[in-house]
């Protein structure tokens, strides 16, 4: 059995009280060292995302992200598993990147996949944070979830985004699940891939949140091991109208939700 699993409420097996006091001493000492693993890499690299990103270098700045986030995973004892259900590993460029929300692994594990520069669409809050707003304030796209014109505007950024061949990572439920539990999706991704006739990927994050779970830093999952990621087969949007978006939503959710029932056996 691996430490401290499993964690689907599907198939919770109480943890003896002896493991319970590992898992409460365990978890919190993990996630600072997996803060120092995002920290001190970021730190190190931080001068050269900077120039890059004035000098609007931004597969350099990728190509550094994707550096980071291997400094992040591999230091941190995290080593994912990655599936992909179509033919090809390369995805489209450019496409929409859309998959379900479980965790900030989720962003991690996203350069691991996409071999092409990618913008990711996150909450405005992160321009809050001190020289990790650099990524939000020169590349990526932040957005007010409470704002329906700041939504239009972030929407409206990645589309400028798409026609300069730019992909777009976004998570259509709008928030994370940290129980792993997928949420109904909201148009937006699926509007823009119409839009811009650009493909649209579905990504099934299987079970980062049993590493790294959004909630009480002493209550919530923080251990290494192997998170499971499936990215589908890329649908085509070429042809499609807004009044395909329903049907185009649904194939996505669909195979997200597939991808769940069949990891978590239920």
């Amino acid at each position: 059995m691996a430490l401290f699993a499993p964690f689907s409420k599907a198939n919770l097996i109480p943890l003896p009280p002896c493991m319970r006091l590992v898992k409460a001493i365990f978890s919190p000492v993990w996630k600072l060292w997996f803060a120092l693993c995002f920290a001190i890499p970021f730190l190190l690299l931080f001068p050269l995302f900077y120039l890059a990103l004035r000098l609007k270098k931004y597969d350099f700045v990728f190509h550094l992200k994707r550096l980071w986030s291997r400094c992040i995973s591999y230091g941190s004892l995290l080593f994912p598993k990655i599936e992909y259900r179509g033919k090809s590993r390369k995805l489209p460029q450019p496409c929409v990147i859309a998959g379900n929300h479980t965790s900030y692994l989720d962003i991690v594990y996203c350069p691991f996949y996409t071999k092409h520069t990618a913008i990711f669409m996150g909450k405005s809050e992160l321009l809050k944070l001190p020289l990790f707003n650099i990524f939000f304030k020169y590349l990526d796209i932040p957005v007010n979830r409470k704002s329906i014109s700041d939504a239009h505007r972030a929407f409206r950024d990645a589309g400028t985004w798409l026609d300069k061949g730019y992909s777009q990572v976004i998570y259509p439920e709008g928030t994370i699940s940290s129980e792993g539990k997928l949420k109904p999706f909201k148009n937006g991704a699926f509007k823009l891939a119409i839009e811009k006739q650009v493909p649209i990927v579905p990504v099934a994050n299987l079970n980062n949140w049993w590493f790294l779970q959004n909630g009480g830093f002493f209550k919530s999952n923080g251990r290494p091991g192997r998170p499971r990621i499936v990215v589908g087969e890329p649908i085509s949007t070429k042809g499609l109208t807004e009044k395909d978006l329903e049907e185009l939503k649904t194939k996505v959710h669909t195979f997200i939700a597939a991808e769940l029932q069949a990891f978590y056996g239920k």
